[in-house]
């Protein structure tokens, strides 16, 4: 089988520079030692700082690396080097790579009998694997009701007063928390949130009953004493978010008598009264449950609008549709999901459970008119690509473009990548420039022109176009890297103009190569940079300003105005001689 469509460009984009140049010196220096590929996967190991070697796992398809795994700490952003490392030897050394056996096909060489001695060896080294394989073997042999729990009855009743404690306990350490002087903004609901799943947890295994017991307590617990939390600033919108939802899918997963759904009503109206907020989302689930006759229409197939409600939907129509959603889900009911989604609008929910279902027609057809955000296409397109259908991918991923938002940047550059790897050369030049002008980088900047051949010179000059007018923050350094390697170093000095001492090695670069053209604006820059420090008599900093006082005489030596330098040290020397670690920094090579 074929390597994955790779390339060094593509290697270096899912990399930080210091990753990608610390991959290739481990690359180079033969850190590499064991390659292999399985069916679609690479596997490497590559020796590092560690006694043992790092274990490295590359995920690819048709259209390039789907994911990248290391086995090292590291977590900042893009490939470790360790990844880089394993992808640079697969591109530039490609009979390095071992081919073995898939998993399927070692499998497919052993009969039953072989195939239970396998799995008995190695649960006798790994006796946990037992456990993995019961659950595994129960879903395969058990036949599951998907509208009923597959849950057995629970066999003793649960106690809710450790709930009712723990809750209690911290409303405590909350309120200790403010009076001990801590000024930061209490996390009771991200602590609480924590005590809710457990009463989840209930409901996702169908035990809705289970379920309201944990809430019940909960609950009340906090009820009972909100008003000395809220009187420490505390405020109820988050909690009651977090509480209704559980207590929405509680309900909606439990049998209830007409006696309970009256009792609990009068509980919910007494705690949102106590909390200062709504259950309102809860009470309508429960007085509809399942066989509300608008919702009963909707789950038949039989009306998309207006959707599951007699009149006018609620504020809180979306809220509780997606916990529908999540219960038919879980249940197995497809064909009532996409009902459910498509008729109260939720077109994400409706596309995805399209693609689970393997509806690939139907699911293009759709989402042509359908998707209206960058992110929906994204996610969409990523789950197609999971599947397999790459040119669906694809598509789906060009008309998400269409749409500004959130993560455009990150949809335009895997699609790009996919395109490549397709072999549509002409669509991944035409998403790299989208990426580059949602948000500029050196990288993209040099694939767009590996890309675009003859069309380059055209190309560029709109390009930089948009760098020079591209006014979002944190693209100084695309700025300059763009045109320090197109010899433009006024535009390099514009776009560090205002930069101060936070940007120093940025502003330090466009400096050495302004020294030949521009040697008067690095007089100026570097003396406004280097004064303030002195001035400021901020010794931990006088390296610092000396760098940039070198600056400013290899500017003077260009212009051939060594004796204005001399004017200019005698003078600092005169104005800060008692200085003496600054005076011992001037006597060093440069500073003469």
């Amino acid at each position: 089988m074929a390597l994955p469509p790779l390339n060094e460009a593509t290697i270096r984009n899912n990399a930080i520079t210091q990753s990608f140049e610390r991959g290739v010196t481990y690359a180079n220096g033969g850190a590499v030692v064991a390659l292999t590929q399985r069916g679609k996967q690479l596997q490497a190991e590559v020796e590092g700082s560690e006694a043992n070697p790092y274990y490295i796992t590359i995920q690819f398809d048709d259209g390039g690396v789907t994911e990248a795994r290391c086995s090292c700490p590291y977590d900042y952003g893009g490939w470790c080097k360790h990844i880089v490392a394993t992808a640079l030897i697969a591109v530039r050394h490609p009979s390095r790579v071992e081919v073995r056996p898939t998993l399927e096909q070692l499998l497919d060489r052993l009969d039953s009998t072989q195939t239970q001695g396998l799995v008995k060896d190695l649960v006798l080294g790994q006796p946990a694997l037992i456990e993995a394989i019961d659950r595994y073997v129960s879903l395969l042999t058990v036949p599951i009701n998907p509208q009923k729990s597959a849950q057995t009855p629970r066999a003793t009743a649960i106690d809710p007063a450790p709930f009712r404690r723990q809750v209690k306990q911290l409303i405590r350490d909350n309120i200790n928390r403010v009076e001990e002087g801590w000024d930061d903004d209490l996390p009771f609901v991200e602590q609480l949130s924590e005590v809710v799943e457990k009463a989840d947890a209930f409901t996702e295994r169908g035990n809705g009953q289970g379920a309201i017991a944990i809430l019940e307590a909960i609950t009340a617990a906090c009820a009972d004493d909100w008003d000395d939390l809220s009187d420490y600033g505390a405020e109820s919108d988050e909690l009651m978010r977090l509480l209704n939802d559980s207590w929405t899918a509680a309900v909606l997963s439990a049998e209830l008598s007409d006696e309970q759904k009256v009792n609990l009503a009068v509980m919910l109206e007494e705690w949102q009264e106590a909390l200062g907020g709504s259950f309102e989302m809860t009470m309508a689930a429960m007085k509809q449950g399942w066989d509300y006759p608008p919702l009963q229409l909707v789950l038949s197939g039989q009306v998309t609008e207006p959707g599951a409600w007699a009149r006018e939907a609620p504020d809180f129509a979306d809220a509780l549709a997606l916990v529908r959603l999540e219960i038919l889900d879980r249940q197995g009911r497809d064909r009532e999901y996409l009902y459910l989604a498509e008729a109260e609008g939720q077109i994400l929910q409706y596309l995805m459970k399209l693609v689970e279902l393997d509806e690939i027609e139907t699911l293009v057809a759709t989402a042509k008119n359908a998707i209206t955000e960058a992110t929906e296409a994204f996610i969409l397109a990523k789950a197609l690509r999971e599947r397999n259908h790459l040119g669906e991918a694809l598509e789906i991923a060009q008309i998400g473009l269409n749409f500004s938002g959130y993560m455009k940047y990150e949809l335009a550059t895997w699609t790009s990548d996919l395109a490549e790897g397709l072999g549509h050369s002409q669509v991944a030049l035409e998403v790299k420039i989208i990426a580059f002008k949602e948000r500029p980088s050196f990288q993209d900047y040099r694939r767009i022109e590996a890309l675009a051949g003859r069309a380059w010179t055209r190309i560029k000059q709109d390009l930089l176009h948009t760098l020079r007018t591209y006014d979002q923050w944190g693209a100084d350094e695309a700025k300059v890297d763009v045109f320090l390697y197109e010899g433009l170093v006024d535009d390099a000095i514009d776009a560090v103009r205002s930069s101060g001492s936070y940007r120093s090695e940025l502003v330090m670069r466009v400096m050495e190569s302004a020294i030949l053209h521009r040697p008067d604006w690095v007089i100026e820059k570097a003396r406004q940079l280097a004064e303030p420090i002195m001035d400021g008599g901020k010794a931990d900093r006088y390296d610092q300003a000396v760098r940039w006082l070198r600056q400013v005489r290899a500017a003077y030596l260009q212009l051939g105005q060594i004796q204005e330098w001399s004017k200019y040290r005698a003078e600092l020397v005169m104005k800060h001689g008692a200085k003496r670690k600054l005076m011992g920094l001037f006597g060093q090579v440069g500073m003469e």
